[in-house]
């Protein structure tokens, strides 16, 4: 499908600058949204070592690039000048310490008032600003176990390893943006800015929504995955696929059609479940009889829900992706060319950014803290 529209005069969020001090995953990954938005986005980083995600050289690029980097130490008096400059003609200040640091440093949310009224002030942490577990030390798999991602396991008894993806910092970050928008359009109202407090872990039981307002209703849990064809399959090259009919008979019905399954066709979801083993076992067979690129053309043509199991070279090849235009090649400080994931949101038809490639550590020290960086 060709983009629709024209390219926009300037990206969303153009002329909005964001100072942030966080670092590692949550914070780079709420900033990283609103710099290829269009957002000046400054990073503030400790000289000499900086963010301790660049000991990940391809993870702190992939959230950092699109952005620029001063490296000042808050722990002097000249550091904290600096600090108080860049905010004076801020919007946004993020920022990812424990409860507290902030406020040691100088720099809590009255503090920053002060200098800047208008500013929106977020803070990323594990638990929020408030409550029992506020200065507990985590990580995201706790985050999600306390937040009941791991029911399921609570429930069982069963240890399963930790997912790749680490949920609650993801989770947090587009909680930061979707914050940081709201009270900056609030200001638009008011004219004064505000200070948002971002829980790792509310974030997380927010998404549990469907999870727990059944539980505390006294409501049954909507199963989908109890479903016979709502799985993870192997073909018969040792590939895998998904079918992902979650309750939709006439999903099910083209699925039996395509697997010569004609007595199974006419069977609604209570009775699929219940009889979810057998027919999961029958679903098995059928799919290990063929290899998966020949059942792709076949589950299209039927209409069943279905995916590859992709590898993650097989993701960065994927024509759907290459056709929406979801990576892009952007060139770094030394002119050489890396790839890198775009901003997924378009725009009139298109992808405002990535327009620029990853900051070295204080490469803008000169431009944006002038005599300040000597």
């Amino acid at each position: 499908m060709k983009d629709q529209g024209t390219t926009p005069d300037a990206p969303p969020l153009s002329g909005l600058r964001v100072v942030s001090l966080a670092e590692q995953y949550p914070g780079p990954y709420a900033t990283l949204l609103m710099a290829d938005l269009g957002a000046d986005v400054i990073l503030v980083e400790r000289p000499g070592q900086g963010d301790p995600a660049r000991g990940f050289p391809g993870f702190h690029a992939a959230l950092n690039r699109n952005k620029r980097s001063v490296a000042i130490d808050l722990k002097s008096d000249e550091g904290r000048c600096a600090l108080r400059d860049l905010l004076v003609d801020a919007d946004v200040m993020l920022e990812g310490f424990r409860p507290g640091t902030m406020q040691r440093l100088g720099f809590g949310y009255a503090d920053v008032a002060r200098i800047n009224p208008r500013l929106v002030y977020v803070s990323i942490t594990g638990f929020g600003q408030d409550g029992p577990c506020r200065d507990r030390p985590a990580h995201d798999l706790s985050y999600q176990a306390i937040a009941g991602l791991l029911f399921a396991q609570a429930r069982s008894g069963r240890l399963a390893p930790p997912g790749e993806l680490a949920i609650g910092d993801l989770a947090s970050g587009m909680f930061a943006a979707l914050g940081t928008l709201a009270a900056l359009h609030q200001r638009t109202r008011t004219g004064q800015g505000q200070y948002v407090d971002v829980s790792m872990t509310d974030g997380l039981v927010s998404w549990m929504s469907v999870f727990l307002g059944p539980q505390m209703n006294g409501q049954p849990q909507a199963d989908i995955a109890a479903e016979p064809a709502y799985g993870t399959f192997r073909c018969g090259d040792g590939k895998l696929l998904t079918l992902s009919i979650a309750h939709e008979d006439g999903f099910w019905a083209a699925l039996c059609g395509l697997l010569d399954m004609p007595d199974a066709a006419a069977l609604r979801r209570p009775e699929r479940v219940a009889r979810c083993d057998a027919l999961r076992g029958r679903i098995e067979r059928a799919l290990a009889r063929e290899p998966r690129d020949a059942w792709a053309s076949r589950l299209d043509e039927a209409a069943v829900p279905w995916g590859p199991v992709n590898d993650l070279h097989e993701v960065v090849e994927d024509p759907h992706f290459n056709a929406r235009g979801l990576f892009r090649e952007i060139p770094d400080a030394n002119g050489r060319k890396q790839r890198f994931v775009a901003q997924p949101l378009k725009f009139g038809g298109h992808h405002p950014g990535p327009v620029r490639g990853v900051p070295a550590l204080g490469e803008g020290n000169a431009e944006l803290l002038g005599n300040r960086s000597k």
